[in-house]
């Protein structure tokens, strides 16, 4: 069974457990022929972070990973036919029902700006691998970013539907269906995310968001509660919670979240905005 990663995640651990020493071993040799060509493409030499995978994979083609890489790097440098040939030799290597070369091709179109083939290369990762999430979410999510909200809630919901129950596709599908104007199903989507990973502030703070399109403070409130839980210096979370606390009345409550809020750093304009509309409640007589 092969990771998102493109490794064999059983082989992995076996090696992990009966050959403790080549951990060790890979420690010592330095950096990988990936981690280099990351290093730099993040100093703008993309041409040499070419050239280094290039070299690696003409002595070890197996090299997943680098190949990867090397479709991406080929995509952001404008070399679209180089990066197709890779993306189909990575097929090869994966396997047919594999979605992996696809998505990469998809980002290889991203990087050189065509989105519309984007799209199509992550709709093909799709068929390709039909029992697959990784193929819809990817189309579903950069959709989302690209603003295609029509586009991006067909392909979250088929990814959803395959079994993909990671944070990020809930809070993107709740997103995009609280944007089309569908509340019911946004605030459905957010409490799968939320329910997801416990941890994870970003469901809750979708739902404070929903509430406050609904103008229900005391569930706003709830929610923000909820994500202060989890990132307790969150100063943005903690001006929502003084919004509601003065929606629902609490002044004097809000006064203090207001306080605690511009120590967390939350934005100084948002902050006086709402003091002055705090002290105006208060003119008006309201407790």
């Amino acid at each position: 069974m092969r990771s998102a990663a493109g490794h064999t995640t059983s082989g992995a651990g076996l090696a992990r457990w009966l050959l403790p020493g080549v951990m060790t071993l890979a420690a010592c040799a330095g950096p990988s022929a990936t981690e280099r060509a990351r290093s730099l493409s993040r100093m703008g030499h993309d041409d040499e972070a070419v050239a280094t995978l290039q070299k690696d994979l003409a002595e070890h083609p197996q090299d997943v990973p680098a190949r990867r890489l090397l479709v991406r790097l080929l995509g952001l440098t404008g070399n679209l036919p180089g990066a197709r040939a890779q993306a189909e030799e990575l097929s090869r290597i994966e396997g047919p029902g594999d979605p992996v070369s696809y998505i990469e091709l998809g980002h290889a179109y991203e990087l050189s700006h065509d989105y519309d083939q984007a799209l199509a290369a992550y709709d093909e990762a799709a068929t390709a691998a039909p029992a697959s999430p990784d193929g819809p979410r990817e189309g579903g999510l950069r959709s989302a970013r690209w603003g295609e909200l029509e586009q991006a809630r067909p392909r979250l919901e088929e990814a959803v539907r395959r079994g993909a129950a990671d944070v990020e596709t809930w809070h993107a599908l709740g997103l995009v269906r609280l944007h089309l104007g569908d509340v019911e199903g946004a605030e459905q989507a957010y409490r799968a995310g939320a329910a997801a990973d416990p941890r994870a502030p970003e469901c809750w703070l979708g739902l404070a968001t929903l509430a406050i399109t609904q103008d229900d403070a005391a569930r706003a409130l709830e929610a923000y509660d909820q994500v202060l839980a989890r990132r307790p210096r969150f100063g943005s979370a903690m001006l929502g919670r003084a919004w509601a606390l003065a929606k629902l009345g609490r002044r004097d409550e809000a006064q203090q979240a207001l306080d605690q809020a511009e120590q967390m750093g939350a934005p100084a304009a948002n902050v006086a905005a709402q003091r002055a509309a705090l002290a105006a409640q208060g003119a008006g007589g309201t407790k």
